[in-house]
Formats: C-alpha cells, structure tokens, sequence
C-alpha cells in the first residue's frame, strides 16, 4: 500500500522536495514547478531512476501502474528502458538534422560567419547526398567511405576535412544518446578503410584532344545509366554531383536549357545552363529508357540518386586514368587554347564565381547567349571525329 494520498499528491505539486510512496516510487516537485514521477530500481548492483511521467499529467493510481511494470521489465525481463529510449530516438534523428543541431549548439563558438558557411556547405555538397536522411545512428565506416571516396581521392585537403566534420557530428550525436558509438575514427583512418592520399590538388584530367575519341567510345560500352551520366557531365562541363541530382523538373528542352537548383550547387547558387544540341541528345536518350516512378533523369538502382563512384567506375572500367571532375578542366583548357571565347564566359560556364566584384555585377544577367555559342562549340567539338595532327583551332577559323 501506498504512502501517498492523491489530495497529498496535489497539495505537494506548489512545494518543491522528495516524497516518497513506497517500492522505489517517489514524487519529485523542483523550484521551478516542474513534478515528474520516478522509479528507484536497483538491478544487479546498479541502482538507476527511471521517469514515469509529469505529476500534473500521470495520476497517482496511474504512476503506481506503471511502476510494477517497469520493475518486471527491468528485474524480470531483463530490459533497459533508457538504452531503449536512446535507440528509439536515434533511429529517427537523420544525419542531417544532427548536423543542424551541432552547428546550432556551437553557432557562437564559429571564427567567423564565413567558417560556419564553409562546414555547412562541404556537409551539403559531399555528405548529404548519401548520409543527410540515414539514422545517425546507423551509419557505419563502410557508409562513410562510400560518401567521401571521390572528394578524398581527388581533392585531398576537402575531403579530410569532410571525414573530420562528419565524424565531429557523429561524436556529437553519442552524446546526445542518438547514436550508440563515438564515429568510427580508426575504421576511417587513411590507409585502412580510406586510401592513403597523394597530396595532389589537382584532379587528373584527360587532354581536350582526346575527349572526342573517347566519347565515341564510352557510346558503344556497356552499361546505360553510368555511360549517359559522364557523356552529360561532359558535354555540359557540370559537377558530378549537379548530374547525379538531376531531375526531369529542371530541364526545358524546347529551350535547350537546364536550371540546376541552388542547393545541388557548390555555391549553393541557382545555375542556368545552356544545352548543346548533343546534351540534348543524351537527355532524349535517356527519357526513352527512363525509369516508373523516379523523377531522377541519371538514376542508380532502384531508381534512386546514382552514387557518386558510379561515374568514376566508367572511366575505370575503360581503363581510363582520368577523373570525372578532371574533364572541367579539359572543357577550361580547350577554351583557352583552341576559342576566342573570354575567359570570365568560360568561368561562368563553370558555375565559378568572379573574384572582381565591379565585374561580377555587371554579369548578373549570367551572359546566357556567349554561353549557350561556347556550349555549342564545345558540343560541336566532342561530337566531331578528330585527327589530333590536323587540329586547326577555333579561333583560326574565327579570324583570330
């Protein structure tokens, strides 16, 4: 039989303390007006208070219910409820949202706003993608080095500090009790679950010469979804990651224009780009052989986003030493050496931003129509069947 009475109960509701009721249940009121029912068990040498419940919602009658219940299940049935507890919740915190809380903790102890622009732009461009809706507390090393292969292999000092900041989130998210573990830091460790890195900053690219034999190549390999992704990233000199997003919603073909979202952006960005006749071709390709039920234009299996070592297999498979992000520059150094075409309209078509702030705003409008007749250049170029020694640069024939 109980100590309390339920007119006891409410009269101690406006007096903070400790009452007791007997078999490890007690009432607790603190300063602030706050009462929460608690449980006292003690189970193989460890004593532990357990929370039933607010006072102001949980009756007396009620309390004492679930107190015997909770004594079975901790004495009896041998069960946790606080590990319990902590699994529920980590298996529905995703790895963003832990990622948001962390940067929202620590807003005040950011250098600068810029540093905190930073963290949270590499999460969105690198992790994300693969990690952002996983539980936070499932994500292994495998998950992990599945996400930040590309970045870790091909821009080295980025991707080390990608492994950093999701393992500062998954640190974060154990003490919060999301997540079972601490990140799995020496599963991570270069030359184990990572590659050791070259130091290199630069991604190997193939020399513009020999982009148009390859296309003809990667045209007739094996395989549908990897080859009409890295033709289309080619052709429109985009990021892997700007393809693999990619969604029907985003094209005009009438238009020949393609409007990549700003948060699929590295510089979080909306960007217009200009189709050539030829990308224009690989989307048709790939509407005919399009998928039910996913919007995705380049999908992976089971229709969903197409994992960002896809590409790079294609290439691999080809036995090709080049990198997917490498071909950006074959498209940067073919303007450069065989066009008339201004620099800052080949920077523009990069999706780089114009250091000169005077010149910046003055391209506000993107200069659309220099580039839509570079794209269609570069188009013309790729789809052309080039004997290297008889190469006559653009700008010759342009008169220059």
């Amino acid at each position: 039989m109980g100590k309390l009475t339920a007119n006891e109960v409410k009269a101690f509701l406006n007096k903070p303390g400790t009452y007791q009721d007997g078999d490890g249940l007690f009432l607790k009121v603190d300063k602030r007006g706050g009462a929460s029912w608690l449980v006292r068990i003690q189970h193989q040498g460890k004593r532990r208070d357990y929370t039933i419940g607010t006072a102001k919602l949980v009756t007396l009658a009620n309390a004492r219910i679930e107190a015997v219940k909770l004594r079975e299940a901790v004495r009896i049935k041998g069960l946790d409820p606080v590990a319990d507890k902590r699994k529920a919740k980590a298996a529905t915190v995703t790895f963003k949202e832990a990622a948001n809380a962390y940067l929202e903790a620590h807003k005040h102890q950011w250098a600068s706003e810029k540093h905190e622009d930073q963290w949270l732009s590499t999460l969105r461009t690198y992790a994300f993608p693969a990690l952002g809706s996983k539980p936070v507390g499932s994500i292994t090393a495998g998950e992990i080095i599945s996400a930040i292969s590309e970045v870790w292999s091909n821009t080295p000092e980025t991707g080390r500090r990608v492994k950093q900041r999701i393992c500062t989130v998954l640190d974060y998210a154990h003490a919060r009790g999301w997540r079972a573990t601490e990140a799995p830091h020496k599963a991570l460790a270069a030359g184990k679950g990572l590659p050791k890195q070259s130091g290199g900053k630069h991604h190997p690219a193939m020399p513009y010469a020999d982009v148009p034999a390859f296309l003809t190549r990667l045209r007739v390999t094996g395989g549908v979804w990897g080859r009409l992704a890295l033709e289309f990233a080619i052709l429109t000199a985009a990021r892997s990651q700007e393809v693999r997003l990619a969604t029907w919603t985003e094209f005009d073909l009438e238009n020949a224009l393609w409007t990549v979202p700003a948060d699929h952006m590295k510089m979080r960005r909306e960007h217009i780009v200009p189709l050539s006749p030829e990308a224009v071709a690989v989307l048709r390709s790939a509407k005919a052989v399009r998928l039910a039920g996913t919007e995705v234009v380049f999908p992976g299996m089971n229709g969903g986003i197409m994992s960002n070592m896809t590409l790079l297999k294609v290439l691999r498979r080809m036995e090709e030493p080049a990198t997917v992000h490498g071909f950006r520059s074959s498209f940067r150094t073919w303007v450069a050496e065989q066009t008339n075409f201004p620099g800052e309209v080949a920077e523009a078509a990069l999706a780089h931003q114009n250091p000169n702030e005077v010149e910046r705003a003055y391209q506000r409008g993107g200069m659309l129509d220099k580039r839509r007749k570079l794209m269609e250049a570069w188009g013309a170029y790729c789809a052309a069947d080039h004997d290297l020694a008889k190469v006559v640069p653009i700008r010759q024939a342009q008169g220059a």
